[in-house]
């Protein structure tokens, strides 16, 4: 059985408001949740009422009118925006179409004219209805503390994939990801907020700089100033777009608790915390989780990962876990040589040199996100001489005392 429209109403007076309200009645399809001729508050209602089609009258004055309706069909683009007026010039009706507006309705109310708007709208609302989007996973690389190598473990987890992925570049004044997949970006994130309110398959194709059949980039802004007018509102639309395209969307934000990196956090089904084993980085992925557990993310969404580990680091691991109130789900070797020449050729660790320690571990740890997905070559026997190292070294008089150096925080 067909659900029942639901509209709101902004019309230019009482009059109209009559008008549409008693045409809307005799139809019988539709149900009025609320009405008026105050712009803002009618615009209020519709973000919170969601309903299925708003029908806004154009007065004498139409262009803030038509502003309006171009705000509508962005933030509400499951409402079906039918405009109306008694001035039905072509000019008019095809401005108000340029602006979002999917209907357009002559008054006074012809009553066939308005059963064929209510028909067509009904036919726009079952469409919304019918199937729910798809919607990867999202993967945040985070850590409070820049040094960490968290681009380099993003990168490598996006190419570990082997799925439709896009890795995005949130460090939005000096991001430069293009240079680690060996790609030049002609546009950027702030290309996709601008034009947001037309975005579609083809054009959010072209903002996406390709890498391989199975891994794009979302790059950052070239300019630091193209990023100002980049909102937290805007970065949310922008990635939960990019959800609908890609099996996996793999986030490098800035090392800092700004409202973007909060957006892009909140929205994240997985947060990979890195850190390195020295104090300060220690320290700052304790404060990390303290203020993920103040915004209530449940910590079995926080998978800890140590960055550029070595036999020289004289901290024991049980120690750092102990402190942090978290296990650890996996360690990057540091390996200079390797690690550097792939990024100067702009080739990911795990696809120059797939069987290397450090590939081999990044899809070890992807594998623990997204479940056995990943093929991992893993030397157990050699990585579990790396575990036993570590508590070897922990057991041993010449460890650091942890809980000495580090205090209380």
């Amino acid at each position: 059985m067909t659900q029942p429209l639901t509209l709101v109403v902004l019309s230019a007076g009482l009059e109209s408001f009559r008008e549409i309200r008693a045409a809307l009645a005799e139809d019988g399809r539709g149900r009025l949740l609320a009405g008026g001729d105050d712009a803002e508050q009618v615009y209020e209602q519709l973000l919170h009422l969601k309903p299925s089609a708003a029908i806004i009258t154009l007065g004498a004055n139409a262009e803030p009118t038509l502003k309006l309706i171009e705000r509508i069909s962005v933030e509400c683009p499951k409402t079906s925006v039918i405009s109306a007026a008694r001035d039905a010039s072509p000019d008019l009706i095809l401005r108000s179409m340029r602006a979002g507006a999917r209907e357009f309705l002559r008054l006074p109310i012809n009553s066939d004219e308005l059963k064929t708007v209510l028909d067509r709208t009904t036919e726009f609302s079952a469409v919304q209805t019918e199937e729910p989007r798809k919607k990867g996973r999202m993967i945040a690389v985070f850590s409070s503390k820049g040094g960490c190598g968290t681009s380099f473990v993003a990168t490598n987890i996006a190419a570990a994939m082997n799925q439709p992925t896009v890795l995005v570049d949130l460090n939005l004044q000096a991001g430069d990801l293009p240079l680690f997949l060996g790609v030049e970006a002609k546009y950027s994130i702030a290309d996709l907020v601008e034009n947001r309110a037309r975005l579609d398959d083809t054009l959010l194709k072209s903002y996406i700089t390709p890498h391989s059949s199975k891994l794009a980039l979302m790059a950052a802004p070239r300019e630091a100033d193209a990023a100002d007018e980049i909102e937290p509102e805007h970065v949310f639309e922008a990635l939960e777009k990019l959800r609908e395209h890609f099996e996996y969307v793999v986030l490098d934000p800035q090392h800092t608790f700004d409202a973007i990196t909060l957006a892009a956090l909140d929205q994240a089904d997985d947060i990979v915390l890195v850190l390195t084993l020295d104090i300060p980085a220690i320290r700052s992925a304790q404060r990390a989780l303290e203020i993920f557990d103040r915004l209530g993310y449940q910590r079995r969404k926080v998978r800890i990962v140590v960055n550029r580990w070595s036999k020289q680091i004289d901290l024991d691991l049980r120690q750092v876990e102990k402190f942090l109130g978290e296990p650890v789900v996996g360690f990057i070797q540091s390996d200079y040589q390797p690690v550097v020449t792939s990024i100067n050729l702009g080739q990911p660790l795990v696809e120059s040199e797939p069987s290397s320690r450090i590939a081999i571990e990044i899809k070890r740890i992807v594998s623990t996100i997204v479940g056995n997905k990943i093929a991992v070559n893993e030397d157990t026997t050699q990585r579990r001489r790396i575990w036993d190292s570590f508590f070897r070294r922990g057991a041993s008089q010449s460890s650091v005392d942890f809980s000495t150096t580090l205090g209380k925080v």
